[in-house]
């Protein structure tokens, strides 16, 4: 066994698959020598990073169970739903997460808060965050089932540890007194320790007759509402939007 052999077994053997891969590939493209030693290991180093950059992307993406799988790229700022491009592209950039800030999108049915949310969730993935994502109606069925069966706790912690927390369809119906106590002890251990995003259809100003009851409600409203930033959406619903455009598109073809 020569040493470029050994050496790509212990690579093998310390999970460097990156580092393997570039070598096996240098070796027999035949392009070692055409590299002075450091620019090979800058090489080497490279599609490791690479390699385990795309493994956690992977990961994080898997775990966060997101609605749409979409990103900036697949934005139509065309649309006239009140969604100023300049706003969303800087929240692309995550800063909001990094800093523990908050964020609330509003909007009628069908206006696409869905779709942002998990763009902004895919983004905070893509920078290496980690990411819950619920439909406001299962996390309350989840987590009293796991009330009745002894993990809630566990729960609680596991939902506590994500950089970000998308809950999605918030306000569809008034919450029960289980949901609105389990709502305000998810956000009192997030209050300014990581980021939580809500969408909705109802506006802000209602927010407090669907949580139900006043007092729970201004506790929720203060750790959640008074310092997110707020997309306000408006206009008619995306996907009547883009069937008119495709039935306008057949008639011009016909």
């Amino acid at each position: 066994m020569n040493s470029n052999q050994a050496t790509i077994q212990k690579l093998e053997k310390m999970g460097l698959w990156g580092m393997m891969r570039a070598l096996k590939e240098s070796m027999e493209a035949g392009t070692k020598a055409d590299f002075t030693p450091d620019e090979l290991v800058a090489r080497l180093v490279d599609v490791e990073w690479d390699e385990r950059q795309g493994r956690k992307l992977t990961r994080l993406l898997k775990s966060a169970r997101l609605r749409y799988r979409a990103g900036l790229e697949d934005l139509d700022f065309s649309l006239r739903r009140n969604l100023e491009k300049n706003q969303f592209m800087r929240l692309g950039d995550c800063r909001w997460i990094d800093e523990r800030q908050d964020l609330i999108l509003t909007g009628p049915c069908g206006c696409g808060k869905s779709f942002l949310a998990s763009v902004l969730a895919q983004q905070a993935c893509i920078h290496g965050y980690s990411v819950c994502y619920w439909p406001a109606g299962k996390l309350f069925e989840q987590m009293k089932l796991c009330k009745a069966d002894g993990t809630y706790l566990r729960e609680l912690a596991k939902i506590t540890r994500k950089r970000l927390f998308v809950v999605d369809d918030f306000g569809l119906e008034v919450l029960d007194t289980a949901s609105r106590l389990i709502l305000l002890e998810i956000l009192e251990d997030r209050h300014g320790r990581a980021s939580s995003l809500f969408s909705s259809q109802l506006p802000v100003s209602q927010w407090h007759q669907a949580i139900g009851d006043p007092t729970i409600a201004d506790a929720i409203c203060d750790r959640i509402v008074h310092t997110a930033h707020r997309i306000e959406l408006k206009g008619e619903s995306v996907r009547k939007l883009y069937a008119n455009r495709d039935g306008e598109g057949k008639k011009k073809q016909e």
